[in-house]
């Protein structure tokens, strides 16, 4: 388990520490962030779907959120890229 305390930190930080720490972390680590800032709330479930990681607890203590992230297996596949629109260069236009 791996401890990021963001606490005391304001949006965009505690994910931004979240993704340094879960670059070097293995694939199952899990990851508890600290984080007193209200946007974390939003932004760690949102950054943790986007990356294919679980979010696995969102936990209310005294004074600040814990937020426990489980590692993906990898990163997502990125999307194919589109395919370039067929060129109309049969026609003469005029």
């Amino acid at each position: 388990m791996t401890l990021v305390d963001a606490r005391g930190e304001r949006c965009p930080m505690p994910v931004i520490r979240l993704a340094k720490v879960a670059a070097q972390a293995h694939p199952g680590e899990q990851i508890v962030v600290l984080a007193t800032d209200p946007a974390a709330r939003a932004d760690i479930p949102a950054w943790s779907r986007m990356r294919g990681h679980t979010l696995v607890e969102i936990r209310d203590e005294a004074e600040h959120t814990a937020y426990v992230v489980i590692i993906s297996q990898g990163p997502l596949p990125s999307p194919e890229p589109a395919a370039p629109a067929p060129s109309d260069s049969g026609s003469s236009g005029g």
